[in-house]
């Protein structure tokens, strides 16, 4: 059984807005200039993926990953960087399949239950003695991450693992962008969705004729893209296989999840109890925080992002202050 922490994040008075928490800093937040190394990993099948190195010499490595149509423009992305690296570690960004510099080659794409790409990347570092020492995952790759560690058990080489903002229950998330406000989000990430597609099938042929007009919900895009352009029988196959939740109970490496029970693209419902969870489970739950927000400040202009603070605090004491 996991263990519940007390978080020591707390929204002020005028930032208790889960939408303000989760559209605020895609706004607000400026973005550091970071210079990073970039170096394109070819696939066992065929195509490749871009990682993005801000390497520290002789220092742990973390490896960071992406939410939906996400990227190094993210947000949270070159900031956490940043801040990780300033706390004494090395760091490697994962862009998932199809959202590195260029589309990728194959039909196929990154999706919430594409741990057999994270796996491939970890073989391939760790046969050349790069393994990183922990893994940090954001969104629709915090999912991913929590179910690589479950499917791999004991077998993970990784020494620790940070999950924010998951959507641990892929069909219960689905519906809720469907619904009231949350609407507006679904239909900002469709638009993405479809035009990361356009861009993509300019170059490629399409596996079958798809009037892309008709979808009009994140779930008609899986029904219809995701899942048969990854393998699985339709959009409800692929939601079960690859939701996370079912796989906490095996997670055998020390694991922080952070989640804000307001986040706006979820239900509160799908926040796993610690009796659903490993004994290497720690649960930061929030009252407030929004979706990969987690913001505090005294004004609009003097905002503080508390996961610039946490993670690579916690990442510190698993890694730097056991050794």
């Amino acid at each position: 059984m996991g263990q519940r922490i007390t978080s020591s994040y707390r929204a002020p008075w005028w930032l208790k807005s889960p939408h303000l928490q989760t559209i605020l800093p895609t706004l607000m937040r400026k973005r550091p200039q970071l210079a990073f190394t970039w170096e394109r990993l070819e696939l066992k099948d065929g195509d490749f993926i871009d990682l993005a190195w801000y390497p520290r010499p002789q220092a742990p490595l973390v490896l960071m990953m992406h939410g939906l149509e996400g990227s190094l423009n993210s947000h949270y992305a070159s900031t956490l960087v940043q801040a990780v690296y300033q706390a004494g570690f090395s760091v490697v960004f994962m862009l998932l399949r199809g959202r590195g510099l260029e589309p990728n080659r194959l039909a196929k794409s990154y999706h919430s239950g594409a741990s057999a790409d994270l796996a491939e990347v970890l073989a391939q570092l760790q046969a050349r003695g790069q393994m990183p020492a922990a893994a940090v995952g954001v969104s629709l790759s915090a999912n991913l991450l929590l179910k690589y560690l479950g499917e791999m058990g004991t077998r993970s080489d990784l020494k620790a693992a940070v999950a924010i903002s998951t959507p641990f229950q892929l069909a219960v998330c689905a519906k809720k962008l469907e619904q009231g406000f949350a609407r507006v989000y679904g239909q900002y990430l469709l638009k993405q969705l479809k035009d990361s597609y356009r861009t993509k099938f300019q170059r490629l042929p399409e596996p079958k004729p798809l009037a892309l007009n008709t979808l009009n919900t994140i779930y008609q895009f899986d029904e219809q893209v995701t899942a048969p352009f990854n393998g699985f029988a339709n959009a409800a196959d692929y939601y079960q296989r690859s939701s996370s939740a079912q796989f906490l109970g095996n997670i055998q490496i020390p694991t922080l999840i952070i989640h804000a029970l307001d986040d706006p693209f979820m239900r509160p419902s799908i926040v796993p109890s610690p009796e659903q969870t490993s004994a290497s489970v720690s649960l930061e739950i929030t009252e407030h925080g929004g979706h990969v927000g987690f913001m505090s400040g005294t004004a609009p202009w003097k905002l503080r992002y508390w996961l610039d603070e946490r993670v690579p605090t916690w990442l510190h004491s698993q890694l730097l202050e056991a050794v």
